[in-house]
């Protein structure tokens, strides 16, 4: 009875002061969608407590320890009270996790069945009876499956879901599901707008900072199972002794997450070292120092991913300095990996300067080639077929590369959307990617399809996307970048999510669970996006930015050392319209889809009009679909951007009752920032096209408050170039 008293005591002594820290510390967002704070809803808390009684965990893994700790914070703070934990003889209405390898009591269960559909990493959520009491119930074929599975539940709680009907059955539809960093080894990175690189290097591997744990917990949460650390425009030194073995410290990390670890290599890394005054992949020098070097790799970390090449890209080395092609780039180092089990990464982000539209580029250099990849290779390819923009129609190697193994790259970190200044939701372009019909096979060759190799059976399946958080308490500056980090994994495990549900989970398990928010929210979210690529590159314009930082609007620019830098290369503006023509008359880029996406992308009338100007140039007097003319359109499109601006400032102004103070002063603040750089974007744009279509702005829409001249002096004081110190390849450690 004593014995009772005192833990009911001592539990209630260690909760209280827990209760009143948590409320008097301030909200940074570290903990992202990993938020386990008690649920709000005393009905629901109450039944939840109800439902699940006890953990019982079985399974001695590191993995399996990490899934059980994980339960216990989560279920712990959701709960408001400490959970029960047993190994064996679950409690009526027990949480009972493993696999039929690691547990009896999931073996006596008889699920092979229902798991043998599940892969090496799904998972099965459901209610079941041990010795006729009530379970809850997370299985999967290994550890890692029961880690993701648990993360699951715990988003089952976070965001207020019935546990009454559970037959919860999932796995990834597609094998790598990896997130990039470019993070240079001075810890300056490359696009990162967060603060420094996360990878203290000057510590490792005798630190290891409780942020690499919590780094990989984020990406566990959503079943992302590789990470590359360093930038692609990659240092030599990555492959170096020195720092192999603190690469190898955060891979010991990772491992129980199931996140593996690739690096970014520099081609030319025989040189760079010194052993070789060659890189050419058929010499078999050359092929000999990287089976070697890989080996090493393989040392520090048995369980290494593989590499992620940039090659005879923008100025970076590769396997077309000695006369070959990307194929023979990419299967040397393929065949260093393979009896590894390891991967290559191969971007297909490549553009000469001497090509007469770099739209072509990767399509015209890769085509060839399809086929003569090794199979332990796969094409990385953007999106679009440019680079990262607001809009872009897809990349058309998606369609075409019928026998080459392929995976999306996307970007998180906002590089054309406003840094961590602006507030924009990247799930909509995620979903507007995946889910374009590319006819490439007829109806259902969905870019979504193709990567899960549903259209092509291709063998390695993947997505990837550019994430650079850095040592910004909440990782990533704004909060709001988040939630396109959480959309990017979500859909990564699963492509058929759509951006409107991954915002509705981030928003509950992130910030409340409050319907007044979530609609209003959800909505602000879901513009966010549309309003970016409004107020910067409308009806199918790109690559209007100031150069180097890639912030600022200067649709002006020209005139630099490569025609495809400059903004007017883009947007072809001249007195008889705006455009760039990639019909039969232009570039005749429209050639490298499919014939029935050929056909609507190549007729003015059937193109998408959020693709028009990608695909044609047009009259400033062409007939929109609104009944306005291509300039009223271009006009109200830009001005529109900033009215949806000024919405969600409207509309996240009403959350203030469901905020903490601390993240409502900052969303509110960058908001403002935001409208300010629009309405900079806007009047910018609108003067610089009027000096072409020599019309006026049409009336109601307020006027520019200064001239262009004014903005184009602006362009070049305002805004500063990020930080950047590229990667040497001069000299390296060994």
């Amino acid at each position: 009875m004593l014995k009772s008293y005192f833990n009911k005591y001592y539990w209630l002594c260690c909760l209280i002061p827990m209760l009143v820290i948590g409320k008097a510390k301030a909200e940074d967002g570290y903990e992202m969608w990993l938020r386990y704070h008690a649920v709000a809803n005393e009905q629901q808390l109450k039944t939840y407590r109800q439902q699940i009684t006890q953990l019982v965990v079985q399974g001695e893994s590191v993995t399996m320890q990490k899934a059980a700790a994980e339960l216990q914070r989560g279920l712990g703070g959701l709960l408001a009270k400490p959970m029960a934990s047993a190994t064996q003889h679950p409690a009526k209405n027990a949480l009972v996790v493993g696999t039929p390898k690691n547990s009896a009591l999931i073996a006596a269960l008889g699920l092979e069945s229902e798991l043998a559909a599940l892969g090496d990493e799904g998972y099965l959520i459901a209610n079941k009876l041990i010795n006729k009491r009530p379970i809850r119930v997370i299985a999967a074929n290994t550890d890692i499956g029961a880690l993701y599975g648990s993360f699951h539940f715990l988003r089952l709680l976070q965001t207020q879901q019935s546990l009454d009907k559970l037959a919860i059955h999932s796995a990834p539809k597609l094998q790598h599901r990896v997130v990039n960093h470019w993070d240079n080894l001075n810890r300056v990175i490359e696009r990162g707008y967060a603060g420094l690189s996360l990878w203290d290097w000057g510590t490792l591997p005798d630190y290891k900072s409780e942020r690499y744990e919590d780094y990989a917990r984020i990406n566990a949460s959503l079943g992302i199972n590789g990470t590359v650390l360093n930038n692609v425009n990659a240092d030599p030194r990555i492959l170096s002794d020195q720092f192999l073995e603190k690469i190898a410290a955060l891979a010991d990390v990772f491992r129980p997450y199931g996140i593996k670890v690739y690096l970014s290599i520099n081609y030319n890394s025989p040189r760079a070292f010194g052993d070789l005054d060659l890189a050419d992949p058929l010499d078999p020098r050359v092929q000999q120092w990287w089976k070697e070097r890989t080996k090493k790799v393989y040392d520090y970390i048995p369980d290494f991913g593989g590499y992620l090449v940039k090659a005879n890209s923008e100025g970076q080395p590769g396997p077309q300095d000695y006369g070959r092609n990307h194929a023979d780039g990419a299967n040397m180092l393929a065949d260093a990996l393979k009896p590894f089990g390891g991967v290559v990464f191969w971007r297909a982000f490549v553009y000469h300067p001497d090509i007469g539209d770099r739209f072509r580029g990767a399509y015209d250099e890769f085509m060839p080639l399809d086929g003569k990849f090794a199979d332990n290779v796969i094409l990385q390819i953007k999106n679009g077929p440019i680079d990262f923009q607001p809009r872009e129609p897809f990349s058309p190697l998606f369609a075409s590369m019928s026998k080459t193994n392929m995976m999306m790259e996307f970007q998180v970190t906002q590089e054309y959307f406003g840094f961590a200044t602006h507030l924009a939701y990247q799930g909509p372009l995620f979903e507007e990617s995946l889910r374009t019909e590319t006819y490439a096979k007829g109806e259902g060759s969905t870019i979504g399809n193709i990567l899960e190799g549903k259209v092509f059976n291709t063998k390695r399946t993947g997505m990837a996307a550019v994430i650079n958080p850095g040592t910004d308490r909440n990782w990533t500056g704004h909060p709001f970048v988040q939630s396109s980090w959480y959309a990017f994994g979500r859909m990564a495990w699963d492509h058929e999510i759509s951006a409107e549900a991954a915002a509705e989970e981030w928003l509950r398990m992130t910030f409340s669970n409050e319907q007044k928010f979530i609609e209003p929210m959800k909505n602000l979210m879901m513009i966010s996006r549309e309003a970016g690529v409004n107020y910067r590159s409308p009806l199918g314009l790109t690559h209007l930015y100031s150069q180097g930082d890639h912030y600022g609007p200067a649709p002006w620019t020209e005139n630099l050392e490569r025609a495809d830098w400059t903004a007017i290369y883009y947007h072809r503006a001249a007195k008889d319209g705006l455009g760039f023509d990639r019909t039969k008359t232009g570039s005749n880029a429209i050639a490298q889809y499919p014939a029935t996406l050929a056909k609507i992308y190549g007729d003015v009338n059937a193109v998408p009009e959020e693709l028009l100007l990608w695909f044609h140039h047009v009259s400033w007097d062409h007939k929109m679909k609104s009944g306005r003319t291509l300039w009223e359109e271009l006009v109200h499109k830009y001005y529109e951007g900033v009215e949806q601006v000024r919405a969600m400032q409207t509309a996240w102004d009403a959350q203030k009752a469901y905020v903490d103070p601390e993240r409502f002063a900052q969303v509110k603040a960058l908001l403002q920032v935001q409208e300010r750089d629009a309405i900079i974007w806007r009047d910018s744009c609108v003067l610089y096209f009027q000096t072409y279509s020599g019309k006026s702005i049409p009336a109601g829409y307020e006027k520019p408050k200064h001239d262009l001249d004014y903005y184009k002096t602006l362009s070049r004081t305002r805004y500063v170039p990020e930080p950047w110190h590229p990667a040497s390849s001069s000299r390296v450690l060994k």
